[in-house]
C-alpha cells in the first residue's frame, strides 16, 4: 500500500469516526486497491489476425475477463454459440471483453466468417 493511498484512507476513516460516530467503519475506497490488482491480474487478451483467433482454446479461472482485440483489416465478431455473450463487428484496433463468472466450455465464432472458432474452458 503507498503512503499516499494510506493517508487517503486514514482521512476518510477519521472523517467517517468523527461524522457518524462509527468506530471501524472501512469507507469504500479504501478496500478499491487489493481488488484492482485481482482484476489485473484476471484478464486475458485474445488477438484476431489473418482471419483466426491467437488462443482456439484458453483456459481460465471463473471470474476471469477475457478481451478480444481485432488486429485484422476486416471487420469480424465474437459470438458464443449459446449467445450468452455477443460483441459488435470490430474494425482493427476495436476490442470487446467478458468475464467468465461460471464453469463451463464456451464455445465462439466469428459470425461474419463462421469457420473462426475457439472456446473458453472455465473452471
Amino acid at each position: 500500500m503507498n503512503a499516499s493511498f494510506a493517508g487517503r484512507c486514514m482521512r476518510q476513516l477519521a472523517v467517517a469516526i468523527v461524522v457518524k460516530g462509527l468506530f471501524g467503519l472501512m469507507p469504500s475506497a479504501c478496500a478499491e486497491e487489493p481488488a484492482q490488482k485481482v482484476a489485473a491480474v484476471a484478464a486475458l487478451t485474445i488477438t484476431i489476425d489473418n482471419f483466426a483467433f491467437s488462443q482456439p482454446t484458453l483456459t481460465v479461472a471463473a471470474g476471469t475477463k477475457v478481451t478480444w482485440v481485432n488486429r485484422d483489416d476486416i471487420l469480424h465478431t465474437v459470438v458464443d454459440e449459446t449467445k450468452s455473450f455477443k460483441s459488435d463487428p470490430l474494425d482493427n484496433g476495436d476490442t470487446f471483453s467478458h468475464v467468465f463468472d461460471r464453469p463451463g466450455t464456451y464455445t465462439y465464432f466469428c459470425s461474419l466468417h463462421p469457420h473462426m472458432t475457439g472456446t473458453i474452458v472455465v473452471r
